[in-house]
């Protein structure tokens, strides 16, 4: 027994601890080289839809707040002197108001200048003894006149072609909605896009409130009908891209497009019902589902990709 623990023992765990780092340096540094083959078994592909039938309501709902008219500047029909002021400056005036009186040159005759509608009256420009001539700017005048101006991304421009000259104004915490007339695009010197329309003066607003613009630009039933992302273009004409449905290459084809409401555009010529188009322009970024999770208790990080 003695013979075992002091020489058989040892010499066995030795052995074994060979055996152990031997194989260790095979594992490390002699692999097999055995290549193994890996067939896909998945392909990307271009997702595809099928022309249908549909209705398309093009609405824009914009967001927006009342504002005063802009003042303009009032210039003086007469040749003469101012013999009589009659108002001051800041005053609130109404239409017709008496301003001011100029005694004309010729033929000589006192005129009563009045006020062309009701509005605020700044920067007078005249006095007593005074003379004016023709042409002269006298005054300024901020009409009490209220509009509603509304921003517009400079992407929705193309949606507001031929759009109606009236719109249904909604203020909040204000009157029932009401029409407003004279709508218009207006885009300034640095790409800012605004709708702007006038609000009537029977109704009561005041400048600075919030208020939404609703836009009727139009409406089709049972019309041709593709997905925007499959379309190059998008006012009036564009392109598609028709799926061969054997893998090879797809046909471009021009179509003519009608009522658009961001997601969903008519073609009006160039498909036919049944047609299988490409849902996205070839190289399009399509957009992937955003899919958050966890990264700590509390905390929430999404991610979004882009696929091709």
């Amino acid at each position: 027994m003695i013979v075992w623990r002091r020489w058989i023992f040892p010499l066995l765990l030795v052995l074994l601890i060979g055996a152990c780092a031997a194989a260790l340096v095979k594992i490390a540094f002699f692999p097999d080289r055995a290549e193994s083959v890996v067939s896909p078994e998945a392909a990307i592909t271009d997702p595809v839809v099928a022309v249908e039938r549909g209705s398309v309501v093009n609405a824009l709902s914009l967001s927006g707040n009342v504002a005063r008219d802009e003042a303009y500047p009032v210039r003086s029909e007469i040749n003469g002197t101012v013999i009589a002021v009659h108002i001051g400056d800041g005053a609130a005036v109404a239409a017709g108001q008496k301003l001011f009186t100029v005694r004309q040159d010729d033929p000589r005759k006192d005129i009563d200048v009045l006020a062309p509608e009701a509005g605020d009256v700044s920067e007078l420009a005249v006095v007593k003894g005074q003379t004016t001539t023709v042409g002269t700017e006298t005054y300024k005048l901020t009409p009490a006149r209220y509009h509603l101006l509304a921003t517009v991304e400079p992407v929705q421009l193309y949606r507001l072609v031929n759009a109606p000259t009236e719109a249904t104004v909604t203020i909040t915490g204000g009157p029932a909605p009401f029409a407003c007339t004279g709508v218009g695009v207006q885009v300034t010197p640095e790409g800012t896009a605004n709708v702007r329309c006038a609000i009537p003066g029977d109704q009561t607003v005041f400048a600075g409130l919030p208020a939404t613009m609703d836009l009727a630009l139009g409406q089709v039933d049972d019309a041709l009908v593709v997905p925007v992302t499959a379309v190059k273009g998008g006012s009036g004409t564009g392109s598609v891209w028709i799926d061969a449905a054997d893998g090879s290459e797809p046909e471009e084809r021009a179509v003519k497009l009608g009522v658009n409401d961001g997601v969903m555009v008519e073609v009006t010529e160039g498909l036919a019902e049944g047609d299988s188009i490409r849902e996205f322009v070839p190289g399009f970024v399509a957009p992937v589902e955003e899919i958050c999770y966890e990264v700590s208790p509390g905390v929430e990080q999404c991610d979004s990709g882009m696929s091709w």
